[in-house]
């Protein structure tokens, strides 16, 4: 394409949750080009991303946070945008936050990887999942362009990544006492 940075009025990145070192180089990158550049920047939540990516109205995203847990919330589309019905937040697959209603939607890695222990969790209230879908380009634009739009856009030094787990590893010693995380 014959798209350069200067023709932009902002960069949107997806923020996290997610991968340690794939959200800290999304944001590190949106840093980068933003001081650059001098252009504004918006991070997006990745689970609204995958909620926008899906097409649907109704949805539950699970990535797959990796040792045997899940960054997981709960949004239903209005006629304002996405509205957060639970947070943000990473569990074990057997002992995610119960939702009310039925017809969701499940999008994202964590069903793909804990699929039948998710559809127990939720009891029949699951319509499909979506365990392929990843939180697109296109859905991160949709949700960073009102932020855009009403100049709430952050200096490109603000870029920051949302972390949800706080511990990544475990010390020397606690592998050597066979501790997992």
């Amino acid at each position: 394409a014959s798209l350069h940075l200067k023709d932009l009025h902002g960069l949107a990145f997806g923020a996290g949750p997610g991968s340690f070192t794939g959200v800290r180089i999304a944001a590190g990158v949106a840093q980068g080009l933003g001081f650059g550049a001098n252009l504004p920047v918006v991070g997006v939540c990745t689970l609204m991303a995958l909620a926008e990516a899906s097409g649907e109205s109704k949805v539950i995203a699970c990535l797959d946070a990796r040792m045997g847990e899940v960054y997981h919330a709960v949004y239903v589309r209005t006629a304002s945008g996405w509205q957060a019905i639970i947070e943000p937040g990473l569990y074990k697959p057997d002992a995610v936050p119960a939702v009310v209603g039925d017809d969701w939607v499940g999008v994202g890695s964590g069903w793909q990887t804990y699929g039948e222990v998710l559809a127990d969790a939720y009891r029949g209230q699951i319509q499909s999942t979506q365990p392929a879908l990843l939180p697109i380009a296109s859905a991160v634009l949709a949700l960073a362009q009102p932020t855009f739009e009403s100049g709430e856009a952050k200096p490109a030094g603000d870029a920051m990544p949302i972390y949800i787990r706080n511990r990544v590893a475990l010390k020397t010693v606690e592998r050597e006492q066979g501790l997992r995380l």
